[in-house]
């Protein structure tokens, strides 16, 4: 009756590796579920107010910005459904029926697309960001500067455009949060 040494200490990885994968899941998925539902509700309010005031013409940089934000977030949804997903992986892991557990191999996977999705995250929304305030820029230095006008009084970069900005941050923020994530769980897959 030979027992294999290896075995509870595989055991005990595993276990390790699964709570790893639930805490550091659910921390990426709530993370990026909240900043990518704020960012995303002030892009809506940004677009109905541009459409309201009939503002969108002069913007021409800003709405291909806005474009790549929405893209930006897009890829951040399938993120923060990867993330729920390592939650369901963590949980598989440690399954009663070793069938049931999934192979290294595509639980590696499912990790490397997190940070492949993220990174595309990342790169939109920072090309979206930067037309953005490149636009922003562009008109704040073209303004006339005239003191005792009354187009002086008149706020030539509104607070709602700045909102757009912060929204990109956000939505740059919650990317960053799901790579970072996934780059912890590969790198806790692959260590001996």
């Amino acid at each position: 009756m030979s027992q294999n040494p290896d075995a509870p200490s595989s055991s005990t990885n595993l276990r390790a590796i699964a709570e790893t994968f639930r805490l550091i899941g659910w921390i990426s998925f709530w993370i990026q579920l909240v900043l990518g539902v704020v960012s995303g509700v002030i892009l809506l309010l940004y677009a109905a107010s541009s459409q309201r005031t009939g503002s969108g013409g002069n913007n021409a940089g800003a709405g291909f910005g806005i474009f790549l934000a929405l893209v930006g977030l897009a890829a951040l949804g399938v993120g923060v459904y990867l993330a729920f997903r390592y939650t369901r992986l963590g949980r598989q892991l440690v399954s009663s029926n070793p069938s049931n557990r999934p192979r290294k191999s595509e639980t590696v996977q499912v990790v490397r697309f997190g940070v492949i999705v993220n990174l595309v995250g990342i790169l939109l929304t920072l090309l979206g960001a930067q037309a953005i305030v490149g636009t922003l820029a562009t008109r704040a230095l073209t303004q006339a500067q005239f003191l005792f006008t009354a187009q002086a009084n008149q706020p030539f970069i509104s607070g709602l455009d700045m909102f757009v900005v912060l929204a990109n941050i956000q939505a740059l923020t919650a990317n960053f949060a799901g790579l970072s994530g996934s780059l912890w769980l590969l790198n806790r897959l692959n260590r001996p």
